[in-house]
């Protein structure tokens, strides 16, 4: 599985409507994400509209595909757009900007050496 870690900015005056809406994702869009690839999925938000996300996937771009080309994830971004500065008219999900990996603590194999 592998890990990705995106950044988006949410804008400020708009960060306690954005928190609210996702207090409740629907249920077909939970759905949606899960049977889409989308595994431990999950937004942080930092107070000045800094959002990060961070979802494992087998391969995200065939997830974000996937999810593409569902109904109910065209409704909620065309809902979620209006959120969001700097991605230029588009959905929200394709204006992700990833982060690369520096580094990832391992766990420790029985006889204690890294895996």
């Amino acid at each position: 599985m592998n890990r990705y870690c995106f950044c988006l900015q949410v804008r400020p005056d708009r960060l306690d409507e954005y928190v609210e809406r996702h207090r409740n994702v629907w249920p077909d869009m939970q759905a949606a994400l899960r049977d889409s690839g989308w595994h431990n999925y999950s937004l942080f938000l930092r107070d000045d509209g800094l959002l990060i996300g961070y979802v494992e996937s087998e391969d995200l771009e065939a997830a974000q595909k996937a999810m593409a080309a569902t109904e109910v994830n065209t409704r909620w971004q065309a809902q979620m757009t209006e959120f969001f500065t700097g991605i230029d008219g588009r959905p929200p999900d394709e204006s992700f900007l990833l982060l690369p990996e520096i580094f990832h603590l391992t766990a420790l194999n029985p006889e204690g050496d890294q895996p």
